[in-house]
């Protein structure tokens, strides 16, 4: 039986036109990719990091289609984070924790999009950090059970010039703005 050979593009993620320089630790400015992970969205955003001051530079969200099998899904999401990454050129990455659902099949499947999303990143030879989506919520909101909408609007006080085209993109600057805190503070505790 012989084996059927499909191809697919590498990507289909169209990089803007204008690529701000990547932060790369000059001049204190790191730029950080948020992830927000999910099979059916999977949120992005980019902000840059000078001392206590942060920068919206991009958001967007990836969403494979749902007729297609679990594989193709899962390599959608790789090559299209893989996209954003090489196209902004991250310094660091944060992504968000997976929690439990009652369903096991669910949480398992976001397990699949999550290790796609964060792969991407790893690849390219840039860190990874992992959050609870609790602690995201209350180091960007004040509390750990915020919805999506307070969270939303809160990222577009924080970031100036932050539309947050989608929840999933707006939840993903949110992960990048919590890794930028955290990132400061275990720097000061670190030895």
């Amino acid at each position: 039986m012989k084996c059927q050979m499909r191809s697919w593009p590498i990507s289909t993620f169209k990089s803007p036109a204008v690529n701000a320089p990547p932060g790369n630790g000059k001049s204190g400015t790191v730029r950080i990719l948020g992830l927000d992970p999910g099979l059916r969205h999977t949120g992005w955003g980019i902000i840059e990091v000078q001392g206590n001051r942060l920068s919206f530079i991009a958001d967007g969200a990836v969403a494979p289609d749902p007729t297609r099998s679990l594989a193709e899904r899962l390599q959608v999401l790789f090559l299209e984070v893989q996209g954003v990454v090489a196209a902004y050129a991250p310094d660091e990455c944060a992504i968000e924790e997976s929690f439990v659902n009652k369903n096991p099949v669910s949480t398992l499947k976001l397990g699949h999009a999550r290790a796609a999303a964060m792969l991407a990143p790893a690849v390219a030879g840039i860190p990874v950090a992992e959050y609870k989506p609790n602690l995201v919520k209350k180091s960007v909101v004040g509390g750990g059970h915020a919805d999506k909408n307070q969270v939303a609007a809160m990222m577009r006080v924080l970031l100036p010039g932050c539309k947050a085209g989608s929840k999933d993109a707006a939840d993903a600057l949110a992960v990048a703005v919590c890794h930028a805190h955290h990132r400061s503070s275990a720097k000061r505790i670190a030895p």
